[in-house]
């Protein structure tokens, strides 16, 4: 069962996982979640209505009803999930993977996230075992649920006037088609591959692939828009492009949300939740708004639950995903990119640009994430932190998602992939010099103690 992962069910359709799987996991879903009913969503993928039939008819064979939401991005359900008390729902989607991918990501109650440690590993250990899946005596009903109007009202509730902004916007052929125009408008907007499209012929569904991005920007050039927006296939994520046309770095929003949560709402000294990879610009900018910053591990099965916990305000990835406690705790690319876009409005009026803001926050060179194909994931990350340890004892050492050190000039996070492997390395420094000096010492650890190959 190579399509059950850490956060969700996801592969390549029909090599990975096929209709029989998507029918046992909609089978045994009731029964890990005690739910009677069951909320399904899908995206625009070619595979996706084949995937949901399947479930569905598990579901139903199960004896629970379903309550079919059809299209709709990733947010919507996690919305209906905790908007209308529901105990379990299912999104049919493989996120920001290519055309040929497709999975499922579950929901409990409240929208908390079903991951492998939480039941998805429970389903695929029912699913190897070849436990029976005979049909219930009452076979559950389907019904459609309409909740659409229900979202928009529900982020329009944050939106303010953006008729002074030039916003250029990439929809990525994906699940915000259903909603940005709604939001958003057509004044002073720029859409580009806006109409849904599951073979996403334009260009893969995934922001953070600088390619992807390119588009946006050469619009963000043309349109001379103040911000560029791209949202990922299934909307949970979005990214941003300022005014100069450069990439701003996710990690980097999560700090600019202060601009709203602290200056516009006036919250006080607000918790707030980063991952293990975030820039030391995040918690010095949010240091001056009196921010409890938290930090944990990567993924919305880890991020989601942990806001919750600390009853944090905002918390966010540097895959894109940002998380509110007034979303349930959970993440939606429309609700970031409508915050975000009030700041920026909110800059504008001020006599800056969003350009400004993100250098004035901006204290270190970052390497960005470096992939290294390597077996002894765990033997290579053991040897990179002695190395380091043995030269100077760090002023923090974080463990929990594989190892973060830092130091007065730098830091570095070298972390397993949970599903490659890969380990993924990132740092950052106060200099260009340090910055690669330190790359190229790790890289020789890996490469000639470990075999490892840079990708």
């Amino acid at each position: 069962m190579g399509a059950f992962h850490a956060y969700d069910i996801r592969g390549i359709y029909n090599q990975d996982f096929d209709r029989t799987t998507a029918y046992k996991v909609g089978y045994f879903l009731p029964e890990l979640l005690h739910a009677d009913t069951v909320l399904v969503g899908r995206d625009c993928r070619v595979s996706s209505p084949e995937i949901h039939d399947a479930l569905v008819e598990g579901i139903t064979d199960a004896g629970a009803d379903v309550l079919d939401l059809g299209l709709t991005s990733t947010p919507m359900v996690y919305f209906a999930t905790a908007y209308y008390g529901y105990k379990a729902s299912v999104q049919i989607t493989a996120s920001h993977n290519p055309a040929e991918y497709n999975g499922m990501k579950v929901s409990r109650e409240n929208a908390l996230p079903v991951g492998l440690d939480t039941g998805l590993g429970q389903i695929r250990d029912w699913i190897d075992a070849g436990r029976p899946t005979p049909p219930a005596a009452r076979k559950g009903s389907v019904a459609p649920k309409e909740i659409r109007e229900d979202y928009l009202a529900f982020l329009r509730r944050f939106k303010p006037d953006l008729s002074e902004l030039n916003i250029a916007f990439d929809l990525s052929n994906g699940m915000s088609t259903l909603l940005a125009k709604d939001i958003f408008g057509e004044k002073n907007t720029h859409y580009i591959f806006d109409t849904m499209d599951g073979r996403f012929p334009n260009h893969e569904p995934n922001p953070l692939v600088p390619k992807n991005v390119q588009p946006l920007r050469e619009l963000v050039r043309r349109t001379g828009a103040d911000i560029g927006v791209i949202y990922d296939g299934d909307a949970d994520r979005v990214m941003f492009v300022d005014d100069r046309a450069e990439f701003v770095a996710p990690d980097l929003v999560v700090a600019l949300l202060a601009r709203y949560f602290v200056d516009e709402r006036g919250e006080k000294n607000p918790r707030v939740l980063q991952e293990i990879r975030s820039s030391k610009s995040v918690g010095e900018f949010l240091a001056g708004y009196g921010a409890e910053l938290h930090t944990w591990r990567v993924g919305r099965a880890f991020a989601a639950p942990k806001l919750r916990e600390i009853d944090g305000l905002w918390g966010g990835e540097l895959a894109g995903h940002y998380y509110f406690k007034d979303f349930f705790y959970s993440d939606s690319g429309m609700l970031s990119s409508i915050l975000v876009l009030r700041i920026v409005a909110a800059l504008k009026r001020q006599g800056r640009r969003l350009s400004d803001e993100i250098a004035a926050m901006t204290h270190y060179r970052n390497s960005g994430e470096i992939n290294f194909r390597v077996e002894d994931k765990q033997g290579a990350m053991k040897a990179v932190c002695a190395h380091f340890t043995a030269e100077r004892k760090p002023d923090a050492l974080m463990d929990f998602d594989g190892y973060r050190l830092e130091y007065p000039d730098w830091w570095f996070n070298i972390r397993p992939s949970n599903t490659e492997p890969y380990l993924r390395f990132i740092c950052e420094a106060t200099t260009e010099e340090l910055l690669q000096r330190r790359i190229a010492e790790v890289t020789t650890i890996l490469t000639e103690q470990f075999g490892a190959q840079k990708s």
